[in-house]
């Protein structure tokens, strides 16, 4: 393979003084990957990770003329600033029986399956599976699932047969979307329950300046059909439309996301997802290409942003941001890290690992690679140990913190063990890395590969912190029960995942997976309770809404406050959902609950639960205004300062009109809209 060389220029720009008092934005979160050219998204949640297929545009031969799209690349990650490699997860000409290239996946997990849909270029769509969410996946059909003469396919106008994008409605119907190369080019055809057929005709739809990338999700009952536009207005763009159907009675609603940066006013192709209560778009550009002086044309990467929703359901234009995601979870350093779980790279490569998954190889003098956010806690390690095997004479692993040239806490001598996949575990010792930073293993050594590097792990001297003495230790009979969190202040009217909790009374309560990927408790029995501290409902909270699932028509939950037997704030009574994974949104209305409370939700029977929220009713927000004196100027600038350093936090309606652009959060990006505003740069608020 191509040896990739990643540089990164940072400049500093003086702005005004008061964007010099707030923290300093980073590098961009696109390209999230980058030790090999990835486009065409899909992604699926599964077991609290969020994992991407994409295209696999080959880098074997560079600045080439086509595209070269051999194979399915697969990442993962559970915190979005670090993605797991996972390689090649499917080849058209060893796993498929007819294809012969893949393009622009579709993922799908249903009946305990993983299905992966892709395009034999534009002649023909496919579909593979695997019991894993990292495969192998193996086509079992010896022909295309749809072709040409697929009825009601025909006629079409010179249609493009790729792009297909599955979507799986509540009530279990699975449809396929798919075409490109005009507006009218659109497919949807039902796939049967065994979704590897086919039900019936397929069916048109037309969307305004249509090209490709046909995809469907479904929001508060509102079907979204995203695509990418032509190149009639301008450069391409992800646009939408929204109906009450999944295949009729669609309204062009707008632009999604418009044209990245660094994307050439090229094609783009994209996915959106929901991961840990918030929605993603999934897309592509061309900055590694860029970055190594390549024809970027037919060598993509893949990017991720947040999307909102606007009150009346429709979609916020998704703005790419420069590192405007949040790593939602430290990294771990005391349990073993792979080492092809990374944040950015520069040099390496990754390939399959005799020990099983992936290693990173190809290593030469000077590669690095980074993990963010790694948290050694108040003790710190003491030493490190790592995974490694060298057909040379190796190197070593200079052990950095928040740079590939800061601090120096250790250096991990590697020495030849006969083969790239003969592997021992060498250590060393570490000095000075406590606190969170972010991590940077750089390689050092004589001239060519110096070795291969599997997995990681620090250690420490500091003692285990023993199991909350509150949490009973279930018998070996017993399902094991999940773990309490630590006790943070939490707001009532932020989306609380219910196993975030911090005490728990239940001899059966267990983790587990929900129908949308992600995780939640069930097993719950009549008199069980789960315990939530410290949670602010500020000025007051009036109802109360969870994501819940049950086949029982008598489930109440109990909102009490300071003890299971406390006062009572509410009910919900919880209808059948008709099963125990078919989870709704139900609400009830609750008694005013104000200031600091500890919350305890009583069951009084079966159901399932994946999260809970507080609402209010709405106060007046007038945007901007951050004082609350009912105008919008330089003192209102002086507030989002002041809570920005957190010297005056802003509350309740206040800190809702300081977000100005309404993404859900107070900060930089507020304050400098709220600036261009006051002096005139810009007449509104993107809200």
């Amino acid at each position: 393979m191509l040896k990739k060389i990643s540089k990164v220029l940072v400049v500093a720009i003086t702005i005004s003084i008061l964007i010099l008092l707030l923290p300093e934005k980073g590098v961009a979160d696109y390209p999230i990957f980058s030790q090999r050219f990835t486009a065409d998204p899909t992604a699926v949640v599964y077991n609290g990770r969020l994992y991407v297929y994409c295209s696999h545009d080959s880098d074997a031969t560079p600045n080439q003329s086509t595209y070269n799209i051999p194979d399915i690349t697969c990442i993962s990650t559970d915190d979005l600033k670090n993605w797991t490699d996972h390689g090649e997860v499917f080849n058209a000409k060893r796993d498929s029986q007819w294809a012969s290239v893949s393009w622009a996946p579709s993922i799908v997990y249903r009946n305990n399956k993983f299905y992966l849909y892709y395009g034999n270029g534009g002649n023909g769509i496919g579909v593979a599976v695997s019991d894993s969410p990292t495969g192998p996946f193996k086509d079992p059909l010896p022909r295309a699932l749809v072709t040409m003469n697929t009825p009601g396919v025909q006629p079409a106008q010179n249609m493009w047969l790729f792009d297909p994008g599955v979507f799986v409605d509540d009530d279990g119907q699975a449809y396929m979307y798919f075409g490109g190369n005009g507006q009218n080019n659109i497919r949807v055809i039902k796939l049967g329950n065994d979704m590897i057929s086919t039900v019936g005709s397929a069916m048109s739809m037309s969307a305004p300046r249509f090209f490709e990338a046909a995809f469907m999700h479904k929001y508060n009952g509102k079907y979204y059909f995203t695509y990418a536009s032509d190149f009639s207005q301008g450069a391409s763009k992800i646009e939408y439309m929204m109906s009450d159907k999944p295949t009729t009675g669609f309204q062009y609603k707008g632009v999604l996301l418009p044209q990245p940066p660094d994307n050439y006013s090229n094609n783009n192709h994209h996915t959106v997802v929901e991961f840990k209560g918030n929605w993603y778009v999934v897309y592509h550009n061309r900055t590694v290409a860029k970055q190594r002086g390549l024809d970027p044309v037919y060598q993509r990467n893949v990017c991720i942003d947040q999307m909102f929703y606007n009150a009346d359901g429709t979609i916020k234009q998704v703005v790419p941001t420069v590192d405007g995601l949040k790593q939602l979870k430290y990294v771990n350093p005391y349990t073993k890290n792979l080492a092809v779980t990374i944040h950015k790279e520069s040099g390496i490569e990754t390939e399959e690992c005799s020990e099983g998954g992936r290693n990173v190889s190809f290593i030469e003098n000077g590669d690095w690679i980074q993990v963010k956010g790694v948290d050694f806690g108040s003790s710190g390690a003491t030493s490190f140990e790592a995974r490694v095997a060298s057909n040379t004479n190796g190197g070593n692993i200079e052990i950095r913190l928040d740079s590939p040239t800061g601090k120096l806490v250790g250096t991990c001598k590697v020495e030849g063990t006969g083969g790239w996949q003969t592997w021992t575990t060498k250590t060393c010792t570490i000095s000075g890395a406590t606190g969170v930073h972010d991590v940077f293993f750089r390689f050092t050594g004589g001239s060519g590969y110096l070795f291969n590097f599997s997995w990681w792990k620090f250690n420490t001297d500091a003692e285990p912190t023993p199991p909350p003495t509150s949490t009973p230790t279930p018998t070996p009979t017993t399902p094991p029960l999940p773990s309490p969190v630590p006790v943070t202040e939490r707001s009532a009217f932020s989306k609380i995942e219910v196993e975030e909790f911090n005490d728990i009374k239940s001899s059966t309560m267990q983790k587990i997976g929900t129908a949308g990927g992600g995780s939640g408790i069930g097993y719950i029995g009549s008199g069980d309770y789960l315990v939530y501290k410290n949670i602010d409902f500020g000025n007051g909270a009036n109802n109360f809404k969870a994501l819940v699932a049950t086949t029982q028509t008598t489930t109440n939950i109990e909102l009490r406050l300071g003890s299971p037997t406390g006062t009572l704030a509410g009910t919900l009574k919880v209808a059948s959902t008709g099963g125990f994974n078919a989870y709704e949104e139900q609400s009830c209305s609750i008694n005013k609950v104000t200031g600091k409370q500890d919350l305890y939700l009583v069951f009084s029977g079966a159901v399932n639960i994946d999260w809970f929220t507080f609402g209010k009713d709405s106060g007046t927000i007038i945007v901007g205004d951050a004082n609350g004196d009912g105008k919008v100027n330089s003192t209102d600038i002086t507030a989002i300062k002041r809570h920005l350093l957190r010297v005056t936090p802003l509350q309740e309606e206040n800190l809702a009109n300081a977000d100005v652009n309404g993404d859900g959060n107070v900060n930089s990006t507020d304050l400098s809209l709220l600036v261009r505003y006051i002096l005139g740069e810009i007449d509104a608020f993107p809200i």
